[in-house]
């Protein structure tokens, strides 16, 4: 850390500041919290969780669409910080509603849920392609890695304290009800957010942009389809986006599904968080390592040894039968899980105009965002028609293939400057 810059500094300290959303609301606690208050409202167990998966489909749709059109009104001087700034309140505002909406409000928080979601997804379009901006196309490897590795680090904090409250109060420990410290946790988590999230707000600046024109809405659309218009232009690096949905989906797919599919094992809910905490602190020095060995051995190199990792995954996936090889899986995860999304940010940034950053940043969006509905529906039916969980998750190993394959035709960007990458 002493030796980058003090804009490299406070973006990658944004990864360590919105890592306490991921964990703590996304995953492990809030989850649990409104199931809880659904149940407590009447709302059969099926239905609850048929309003989760509307509430975050129709959430992650919405910014997902808009990323795009948003993206590219923000590559105007002036727009992108705005726009990080406007998406970074409404996410922590929402946060912090969560916190003291009663808890039999079911309804109201799923609603204050969704908003969050749209704030998470929104400023993190804008937070990937400041990246541009706070660094060197040499250093974007190492600078993306530390990110995501402080993100793993960070994460670690207020999900142990968070935990620690609610464990605490059901012992009756501390004299608070679990509601209560349930509640407290989500306080923490905006506070944690909001006060890491400083440093990008005050150093981080928009070095790469467009000169404003007069209406930069309707000249943000009428560049879009020019975009679109030009795609053969851009075959590279969309190229990549198709190669990046298909293994993206399957390194979602895997962490979405983990603590079901350690469920299913017989892992108990205890031995389930103690590992996904573990898997968290191997991660960060894992994600340090692939950005040194990128700039070693190229990104695109590295690329493929993390999809290979995950081919073994899956392969070892199929013979799972214990608590000590679901351990052995987690940790081959955490070996390349950060590493694989921390190179594939740093390696789209050096292959989008720097100008236009923030609009292919929001097809970047969207193909991280689509990519989580195929995975989860091959491990399912292949689930269903096995009746074998294990065989579920090898049929992962499709996605890693195609998108190995795909992956191999896009050019080595560090051998190409960004002017013949355009104009392939």
């Amino acid at each position: 850390m002493s030796r980058m810059s003090k804009q490299e500094k406070s973006w990658v300290f944004y990864d360590w500041a919105n890592s306490a959303y991921s964990i703590l609301i996304t995953t492990a606690i809030f989850p649990l919290y409104f199931k809880a208050a659904a149940k407590e409202a009447g709302l059969a167990a099926s239905t609850s969780t048929a309003y989760w998966g509307y509430a975050n489909s129709f959430a992650t749709l919405l910014i997902s669409l808009c990323a795009p059109i948003l993206g590219s009104i923000a590559d105007f001087k002036g727009f992108k910080k705005r726009f990080f700034t406007f998406f970074f309140a409404l996410g922590i505002v929402f946060t912090l509603l969560l916190a003291v909406v009663p808890s039999n409000q079911w309804l109201i928080l799923l609603i204050c849920y969704m908003f969050t979601v749209i704030g998470f997804g929104g400023t993190n379009i804008f937070y990937d392609a400041f990246l541009v901006d706070v660094t060197t196309e040499e250093r974007m490897n190492k600078i993306s890695s530390r990110g995501y590795a402080m993100g793993y680090i960070g994460s670690t904090i207020p999900f142990i304290i968070g935990i620690a409250l609610i464990l605490l109060s059901d012992k009756s420990v501390i004299p608070l009800p679990v509601t209560v410290a349930s509640q407290a946790a989500f306080a923490i988590t905006a506070l944690w957010w909001g006060l890491f999230t400083i440093p990008m707000l005050k150093h981080v600046k928009q070095v790469y942009y467009k000169e404003r024109v007069a209406n930069p809405i309707s000249h943000g659309f009428k560049q879009l389809f020019e975009t679109f218009k030009k795609i053969k232009l851009y075959r590279p690096l969309f190229l990549f986006l198709i190669a990046y949905f298909f293994y993206i989906d399957g390194v979602n797919t895997i962490i979405t599904m983990s603590t079901a599919y350690g469920s299913d094992l017989g892992i108990d809910s205890t031995n389930l968080l103690i590992i996904l905490f573990a898997t968290q602190v191997v991660a960060a020095p894992f994600a340090v390592l692939y950005g040194r060995l990128a700039d070693k051995f190229k990104s695109k190199t590295m690329l493929l040894v993390g999809i290979f990792v995950y081919i073994v995954i899956c392969t070892y996936a199929y013979f799972l039968k214990t608590t000590l090889d679901f351990w052995i899986l987690a940790m081959l995860v955490a070996s390349s899980q950060g590493g694989i999304q921390a190179l594939s940010r740093s390696y789209f940034a050096k292959l989008v105009p720097k100008e236009s950053s923030n609009e292919f940043f929001g097809f970047y969006s969207i193909f991280y965002k689509f990519a989580a509905i195929l995975g989860p529906f091959l491990v399912g039916f292949t689930a269903q028609m096995t009746g074998n969980t294990n065989s579920g998750v090898f049929s992962l190993i499709v996605l890693f293939i195609l998108g190995g394959i795909i992956l191999l035709r896009v050019p080595e960007v560090e051998n190409i400057s960004k002017s013949n990458t355009i104009s392939q």
